[in-house]
């Protein structure tokens, strides 16, 4: 397979000073890519402002880069986000939506944070796709990498205090979804990355290498590239290990088209459950 490059290609990486979104920031640049820096420099509780976040990366990647510090809580700072992207780089190809935050807050208690997630994690999610999509539906052509997380798709892998977080996460998901529908016919592909990294979000310490944001990289490149070709997709990745993240339903057991009584459903969960044939 020839080597996946970005030449000519400009790429919006949201949250890419740090973490991840700085590991995703240089792997396209190091593939020919113009890149957008996108960075507020906020705090991890979604205060203050520091533009060094955003400079600091785009200057080590040089010329074909430049930073952009808008904060995506509102709306306007979306818009301002593709604009920027438009007068640097007269295109925009790939957006990667990296940017987010977590703040812990268990469900019966006052959700502080609340509001700002949601902000940030949801409506500027969406603001910046629909800001987004018209360019690359008048080129024929994008690419749109969301973030979801594992820690959103079931109860076994969540945690106490991550409601706001992985409300948003799932939004992610869904967005990703209804872009794929509405993007395939105009040459515009969605698919989403489930990233594990040793990040400021995490809470527990790693061994050196472990968890770096860098084994993430290659996969979000691969989504962002002219060589993928799915759209609608959860890539999964940490440590290196990657795979692709499935929703499944059980087989149908069927009871006729009269309403059955829930006490029948009762009596029948498991077969319901694991999709047994009478």
């Amino acid at each position: 397979m020839s080597e996946i490059r970005f030449d000519e290609r400009v790429v919006l990486v949201t949250g890419g000073g740090r973490g991840l979104g700085a590991a995703y920031a240089r792997a396209f640049a190091d593939r020919g890519a113009s890149v957008v820096v996108h960075d507020a420099g906020v705090a991890a509780d979604g205060s203050g402002f520091d533009p060094s976040i955003a400079d600091t990366v785009a200057a080590e990647l040089g010329a074909k880069a430049a930073a952009c510090h808008e904060n995506l809580s509102s709306e306007e700072g979306c818009r301002r986000t593709i604009e920027f992207t438009l007068e640097q780089f007269g295109r925009l190809d790939v957006v990667v939506h990296n940017a987010g935050l977590l703040i812990w807050e268990e469900l019966d208690v006052a959700a502080k944070g609340w509001d700002l997630m949601r902000r940030v994690n949801v409506d500027a999610t969406f603001h910046v796709t629909r800001f987004a999509f018209p360019i690359m539906k008048a080129q024929r052509y994008g690419r749109f990498v969301f973030t979801t997380s594992g820690r959103a798709m079931s109860a076994e892998r969540t945690r106490p205090g991550l409601a706001a977080y992985a409300t948003g996460k799932m939004a992610h998901f869904a967005l990703m979804a209804v872009t794929a529908a509405e993007g395939r016919p105009h040459g515009i592909l969605a698919n989403a990355i489930s990233p594990a990294a040793a990040t400021r979000m995490l809470r527990r310490r790693v061994e050196p290498g472990e968890l770096d944001p860098e084994q993430v990289a290659p996969g979000v490149v691969y989504l962002g590239s002219e060589c993928c070709t799915s759209s609608g997709t959860v890539l999964e990745a940490a440590g290196g290990e990657f795979s692709v993240a499935r929703w499944t339903s059980s087989a149908d057991v069927d009871f006729g088209r009269m309403p059955v009584e829930p006490e029948v459903l009762a009596e029948r969960w498991t077969e319901i459950e694991e999709g047994i044939q009478a």
